[in-house]
């Protein structure tokens, strides 16, 4: 097996947890405020992130000039982002926060196109629109549709929001795995913007009714934490540096998909004609993008 085919079977085991993390977390939100829950995770995160990094045997040394790089990526990538998704997520359905975030791959292209001034092959272009379009016909194909509420308004446009910062995220970290390798570029960037957000939700753990907080609701805390952020950060990082950001991203656009076939395997849910469309043309999406050159 070729180490790109390798590192981007790794990438589909990190959209495979992050799909299955929507439901993970609007499950541990029912009993658990956001902001405690957000730190509760980190907390784990940046444990599980010290042990990844203690088992590897490398070292933390920073190069000259690179901590006000890091610092950015910490408090993007962490304390931004997360912020953003925890809280717009909460704020809104499942499945409008997975279309929303599904539009990481686009935000990744502009940045690219703006920032480094190079032009993207026609058929990286169509991948991300036929992608992108597959993951809305997915949401609107469904029972529900994808719902512009003035209900979830808010929670909608923070996470929409959360995926422009992913995705300036994704883009500034590429440079930096050229210096660092993924554990320690994850580690550093975790060490950094961990705390942050494990502080940041102190206040809120002060009045937390630790009785009303159900054993499924810490099994979410665990799972969030160590798989969706910890481990699959680092498999990101090691996607990005391997196949670069634009294709990396574009996986990304799997989460909707896996998130419907989870509930109808887990849930007994039926999927709609439309939503089955929309789920083959994110493949193809998927495909056309992974043709291009790495960025």
């Amino acid at each position: 097996m070729s180490s790109n085919r390798r590192v981007e079977l790794l990438l589909l085991g990190t959209v495979v947890v992050w799909a299955m993390n929507f439901t993970v977390v609007k499950f541990s939100l029912r009993v658990m405020d956001p902001m405690s829950f957000n730190s509760f995770r980190f907390f784990l995160a940046v444990g599980s992130m010290y042990l990844i990094w203690w088992k590897s045997g490398q070292s933390l040394v920073v190069r000259k000039g690179d901590w006000p790089r890091l610092i950015g990526l910490g408090v993007l990538g962490h304390l931004l982002y997360q912020l953003l998704f925890i809280l717009g997520l909460n704020w809104t359905y499942a499945a409008n926060g997975a279309v929303m975030l599904g539009t990481t791959p686009v935000w990744v292209a502009l940045a690219t196109r703006l920032l480094l001034r190079q032009p993207l092959r026609w058929s990286s272009w169509i991948g991300i629109l036929v992608a992108v379009t597959g993951v809305w016909l997915i949401m609107e194909g469904s029972e529900s549709g994808l719902t512009l509420e003035v209900t979830t308004i808010k929670g909608d446009l923070t996470v929409l929001l959360a995926a422009i910062v992913f995705g300036l995220f994704t883009f500034l970290s590429r440079p930096m795995l050229g210096r660092y390798t993924p554990i320690q570029l994850t580690t550093l960037v975790m060490f950094i913007g961990g705390p942050m957000v494990v502080l940041a939700g102190i206040p809120w753990i002060l009045q937390t009714d630790f009785a009303g907080i159900t054993w499924e609701a810490w099994v979410g805390v665990f799972y969030s934490g160590i798989l969706s952020i910890a481990v699959a950060f680092m498999l990101w990082n090691s996607g990005i540096r391997q196949v670069g950001a634009v294709r990396t991203s574009t996986f990304q656009n799997l989460v909707p998909v896996l998130g419907l076939l989870f509930g109808v395997v887990l849930l007994s849910e039926s999927l709609l004609p439309l939503q089955y469309v929309g789920a083959g043309l994110t493949v193809v999406g998927i495909i056309l993008a992974r043709r291009t050159p790495a960025v």
